[in-house]
């Protein structure tokens, strides 16, 4: 009897061991071709593909980085005078499950607010991305030159 206690005992200590521990929306994510429009200061944008290589949909919710002290994630909507204008992407970035979201001059894309020093091409900066769950992932995006992405904000 103190052999079959002991199996017993010794396959649920095993099971319990073998049990996965619950994933975050984070590690589900991978940010590739990331890059900064370089600024001597004031606003700019920065631009990545959010792959997510799990099967349920995830969502950024926010940014940060050192390069700026407010970052907010934005959308390019027609205004009332048909303009394309920049504004605030309510309910953050959803990414579909083993989708792909591209950030890109002219769509979806990550502000960077009120930089006070310049962000030279060939610079790197580090981003941190914040997702619905409240995990985090973060990525190094080059400073890079570029004459587009000139939208307006919209408020």
């Amino acid at each position: 009897m103190k052999t079959f206690a002991a199996l017993v005992f010794a396959t649920l200590f095993l099971a319990g061991c073998s049990a996965e521990t619950p994933k975050t929306e984070a590690d589900s994510v991978t940010v590739r071709e990331a890059w900064i429009k370089s600024v001597d200061t004031g606003m700019t944008s920065a631009f990545a593909e959010i792959q997510n290589t799990g099967t349920e949909q995830i969502r950024v919710v926010s940014a940060q980085t050192s390069a700026s002290p407010m970052m907010e994630l934005h959308e390019i909507v027609a205004s009332a005078d048909g303009s394309m204008v920049m504004k605030p992407k309510e309910g953050g970035f959803a990414v579909a499950g083993e989708e792909t979201k591209v950030l890109q001059a002219g769509g979806d894309h990550l502000m960077l607010m009120d930089v006070s020093s310049p962000l030279t091409p060939g610079s790197d900066a580090d981003i941190t991305l914040t997702l619905e769950d409240g995990s985090t992932t973060s990525f190094t995006a080059q400073v890079r030159e570029f004459a587009g992405a000139q939208e307006n904000y919209g408020g």
